[in-house]
């Protein structure tokens, strides 16, 4: 969710629309970068192996725009994506992209889906902007058959740079303590963070709401000063100093 231009936001969190209206923002990024969801797609081609069997069916949770998903789609020949998300201008852009699309929410049976009926979950930069992240998981997990996959990816709180920006007294980049400007940080884009992990907090509460964590690779972040750059695709060698983490768990 982080590949749009800067925006100007129009209303603060206090104002007549709050939150919600915030994410129906069409000025609000709501693409992901295509490095992060290369990896994340390669991951769970491997999980989910060819479509030979028949296919499997994938639901992009926060699906945006469907970049990711669309993005996804070739590595993921045979086997049937469906992006699902709440925000109804996110919607119409993903239906360009993506041949099914519909609408749900994060919330005790919001997806609109039978139990232990899906194969696998992407669940792309989207744990960060949830209020209730908990109940989230436990409705992920609702859906997904025992032993379906979760990929997620979050960024990292723990990342090379944000560790240097602390002890430098400087707010982490990914965080944020307004929805009407930056603050204390840097970056231009106000997008929404709610909540931020380290490796092991992501580990621990994804296992807690029952799965079991597979796989915890790092993926590099567009946003990061181009020469920078190689600096931070070496930093994913190590997880727990990349930018974005990408988990990979399988239902208990």
């Amino acid at each position: 969710m982080t590949t749009a231009p800067p925006r100007r936001p129009t209303h603060g969190p206090h104002g007549p629309h709050g939150l919600r209206d915030f994410y129906e923002d069409p000025a609000v990024p709501v693409a992901s970068g295509t490095p992060r969801s290369l990896r994340q797609a390669r991951m769970l081609a491997d999980a989910l192996g060819p479509a030979t069997s028949g296919p499997r069916t994938v639901l992009d949770i926060g699906c945006g725009d469907g970049t990711a998903a669309a993005t996804a789609a070739p590595l993921l020949a045979g086997h049937r994506i469906v992006g699902v998300d709440w925000s109804q201008d996110a919607l119409r852009r993903a239906h360009a992209r993506l041949p099914y699309a519909v609408r749900g929410e994060l919330t005790d049976g919001g997806l609109p889906f039978r139990s232990a009926s899906a194969d696998a979950v992407l669940f792309s930069e989207v744990v960060e902007h949830l209020v209730d992240p908990d109940a989230a998981l436990d409705e992920i997990h609702r859906i997904l058959r025992p032993g379906g996959h979760l990929m997620l990816s979050t960024p990292n709180l723990a990342a090379w740079y944000n560790r240097a920006l602390l002890l430098a007294g400087v707010q982490p980049v990914f965080s944020e303590v307004s929805l009407r400007a930056i603050h204390g940080r840097p970056g231009k884009e106000v997008v929404g963070h709610l909540r931020l992990y380290t490796p092991r907090a992501l580990r621990e509460f994804v296992t807690a709401s029952g799965f079991e964590v597979v796989r915890l690779r790092g993926a590099p972040f567009h946003g990061v000063p181009r020469p920078l750059r190689p600096l931070d695709r070496l930093a994913c060698r190590v997880p727990s100093t990349a930018s974005i983490l990408l988990l990979h768990a399988r239902r208990t």
